[in-house]
């Protein structure tokens, strides 16, 4: 493999989507605060409001991240009345998650973290569209090379 120059840190995609990561978090902290929740908490119930009544595992996949990580987030969700967990009738090594009236809720009260985005970032809706389609195509990229190395 040939020496490639070495970027400036600004010029890494990765840690430009990173600490944009990190910034938008942010941001967001103190509505979520507002809301009761933390950012993965949020992701949770985001997941949730997407398709509710999914196993740890599948909302773990949704965010790419592990379930050891999603479980006790799930369980301070719970603790706080926004969900509630049950034990699979038909598999009891699966836990199957579901909302609470409050934790359904709370989604009509989250477009202050979307309002946000846009009132500070400058974009129009059709650049964050364009920008959010763009990211998706390179996270998939990514997952894929990841996997094809993994398979190897």
């Amino acid at each position: 493999m040939a020496a490639d120059p070495l970027l400036p840190l600004d010029g890494q995609l990765c840690f430009s989507i990173y600490s944009t990561s990190i910034a938008i978090q942010r941001v967001y902290k103190p509505m979520l605060d507002e809301l009761g929740v933390t950012y993965t908490q949020y992701l949770v119930l985001s997941t949730l409001w997407e398709r509710d009544g999914l196993t740890i595992g599948a909302i773990a996949d949704r965010l790419a991240l592990e379930p050891s990580t999603i479980t006790p987030a799930v369980k301070r969700l719970e603790a706080a009345g926004f969900l509630a967990r049950q034990r699979s009738t038909s598999d009891e090594r699966q836990v199957q998650v579901h909302l609470s009236e409050k934790g359904a809720a709370l989604h009509a009260r989250t477009g202050c973290l979307t309002a946000a985005l846009l009132r500070n970032s400058g974009f129009t809706i059709p650049d964050m569209i364009d920008l959010n389609r763009k990211v998706q195509l390179l996270r998939d990229g990514m997952r894929k090379a990841a996997e094809q190395a993994h398979a190897s």
